[in-house]
């Protein structure tokens, strides 16, 4: 009546008359007297749903064919077994099943929400831009690295330094932050970026380097008055990219000028890579902009990264490179 499993009359007094034979001596078994039956009061009774018989309350199964009651209870109930839930409870008395979190028929919500992760994650994507791998950061701090010491490990990554970076929580915000790892830490530029001095951008493959120069100062005139030969426009260059090596060193230099946008691309542009197939026919702009200069995206594949200085602030879809990783931050 309480689990529903078919009742085997007789066989544990048949196991105790077995039992009480030994030394020779047999004894007969008592007889049984009139079967109580326990009284059931109408009102605590219902029918069987499935076959008609009497089922008292409380009980879960019919004891007539082992079949589900149905119970009309009032009030907060089991979502397993229908059994009277009352407030308060964590488990259920009939079933055993858990009732926390579950949310209860006579209890009514104003907004039912779903529950949903409230961690950042790192998403590891494949040259196609297709997730291959989720990492969550847990806790308020999480580095990133290929030796054992980092929270998320890429031990065959061998751009990836052994501690490479860490993501910081703050609140609702992530940050990270490139702990001089060799090769840097990178954040894809969602909108356009107003370079300073020192900035370090990733076109393609390429590493460029932003420098500022200043005005240059009047010239003296010639003792003899006799002018030099040269261009004479622009008349002041105040910025330099400079194209590095994988060592570091410099290797070509484009001068920056008011009023001179500078376009660099594999195929078009005034500065092209035909040799960088990671790098759009037509990849990033230079704006000139009086005395500062912007780097604008120009629809590449690709896009254009900036390296990480101090702490940079993400954003959900933020794409960030870690040696020889691309990710995408996913916040809840």
């Amino acid at each position: 009546m309480d689990c529903g499993r078919t009742l085997k009359s007789g066989s544990a007094a048949v196991m105790r008359a077995q039992s009480g034979s030994a030394g020779g001596a047999e004894r007969s078994p008592p007889v049984p007297g009139p079967a109580k039956v326990p009284h059931t009061r109408v009102s605590d009774a219902r029918s069987c749903g499935a076959c008609g018989g009497v089922v008292q309350s409380g009980h879960a199964f019919c004891p007539h064919c082992g079949a589900r009651a149905s119970v009309a209870v009032q009030g907060p109930v089991c979502p397993s077994c229908g059994a009277a839930a009352p407030q308060g409870l964590k488990f259920c008395g009939q079933c055993g099943s858990s009732l926390a979190g579950e949310e209860q028929p006579g209890r009514t919500s104003a907004i039912t929400a779903r529950r949903v992760d409230e961690r950042a994650v790192l998403i590891l994507l494949d040259e196609s831009g297709v997730e291959k791998s989720r990492h969550p950061l847990a806790g308020e701090e999480t580095t990133v690295g290929r030796q054992a010491a980092a929270d998320i490990r890429f031990v065959d990554d061998l751009y990836l330094s052994p501690i490479h970076a860490l993501f910081t929580r703050h609140g609702a915000q992530l940050a990270v932050r490139d702990l001089g790892s060799r090769n840097g830490t990178w954040v894809f530029l969602a909108e356009p970026h107003r370079l300073s001095d020192g900035d370090l951008l990733l076109v393609g493959s390429q590493v460029l380097r932003f420098r500022r120069l200043g005005y240059p100062g009047p010239h003296p005139p010639e003792a003899d008055a006799t002018r030099r030969m040269g261009s004479l426009v622009p008349a002041a260059d105040i910025a330099t990219l400079t194209q590095l090596r994988g060592d570091g060193s410099p290797r070509d230099v484009v001068h920056l000028s008011p009023g001179r946008d500078v376009l660099i691309g594999r195929d078009e542009g005034d500065w092209t890579f035909p040799y960088d197939p990671s790098m759009s026919g037509k990849h990033a702009l230079i704006r000139s902009e009086d005395a500062d200069f912007v780097a604008l995206d120009q629809g590449s594949r690709n896009g254009i990264a900036l390296a990480v200085r101090g702490e940079a602030m993400l954003i959900s879809g933020s794409r960030v490179l870690l040696g020889d990783a691309l990710f995408r931050v996913e916040l809840p």
